[in-house]
C-alpha cells in the first residue's frame, strides 16, 4: 500500500510504501479489545475505600453483659452486624493497572494501524513543527489538511511549539510514535502520521 506525503499546504511531496506484509493481515479485534481494557483498567484511580470495624468511629466497650439479657452476644458496637458497624470485604484502595505481553499490544496496534489504512483514515505528513506557540497556524493547518473532529497526530520526536500550540483544540492529540497504542488509534477519526513516524512503526511493528 502506497500513500502520498504531503507538506504543511497539502501538496504532495513524495510518498511512503506501507509493508503489506505488516499492514493486510486480518483485524484481530480480540487483540484490540484486550489493549483497549489493559489500558482503561490501568488509568482507574481506585481510590474507593470503606471502613471496615477497625475503622469505623465507636467505643471498643462491651456493650452488655455476655449472658442473662435473651440478647445475642455481642463484643463491640463496631460488629459488622450492627447500624453503623464496620463493613465486611469492602473495597479498599488499589491499582487495577496489568500488563499484557508484548505480542499482544504489538498485534493490537498493528490491527488498529491496519484498519485505520483500511478506512483511508490515515494522512501521511512531511513533518510536524511550528515555528511560534500560536493556536491559529495549527488550525489553519487542520483546515488546509481537511481534518475535523478527533484527530491523532504521531510523531517520533514531539515539537514542543506545535504541541503547545495544538492542545487547544478540541479533539486533537498528539502521541510520540513509542508511546503510541491501538486506543489511541482507534479513538480517532483521522490518523496523522509524519514520514519519519511512518517509517519507525513499520521497523517496530514488523
Amino acid at each position: 500500500m502506497t500513500l502520498d506525503v504531503v507538506n504543511g499546504d497539502n501538496e504532495k511531496v513524495g510518498s511512503v510504501d506501507f509493508d503489506d506484509a505488516v499492514f493486510t493481515g486480518p483485524v484481530k479485534t480480540d487483540l484490540v479489545w484486550a489493549s483497549v481494557v489493559r489500558q482503561n483498567a490501568s488509568e482507574r484511580r481506585g481510590t474507593h475505600m470503606t471502613k471496615n470495624r477497625a475503622l469505623v468511629s465507636g467505643t471498643g466497650k462491651k456493650p452488655y453483659r455476655q449472658k442473662g439479657t435473651g440478647r445475642a452476644q455481642v463484643g463491640s458496637s463496631r460488629t459488622p452486624l450492627w447500624r453503623h458497624g464496620g463493613t465486611v470485604f469492602g473495597p479498599q484502595p488499589r491499582s487495577y493497572a496489568y500488563r499484557l505481553p508484548r505480542k499482544v499490544e504489538k498485534g493490537a496496534l498493528r490491527s488498529a494501524l491496519t484498519a485505520r489504512l483500511r478506512e483511508g483514515a490515515v494522512v501521511v505528513i512531511d513533518e510536524l513543527r511550528a515555528a511560534e506557540r500560536k493556536t491559529k497556524p495549527v488550525a489553519a493547518l487542520l483546515a488546509r489538511l481537511g481534518l475535523s473532529g478527533k484527530t491523532l497526530f504521531v510523531d517520533v520526536a514531539i515539537d514542543g511549539n506545535f504541541n503547545r500550540s495544538a492542545r487547544n483544540i478540541p479533539g486533537v492529540r498528539i502521541v510520540a510514535s513509542a508511546r503510541l497504542t491501538a486506543r489511541d488509534v482507534m479513538d480517532a477519526g483521522r490518523v496523522v502520521l509524519t514520514r519519519q513516524a511512518a517509517a519507525r512503526l513499520q521497523e517496530v511493528l514488523a
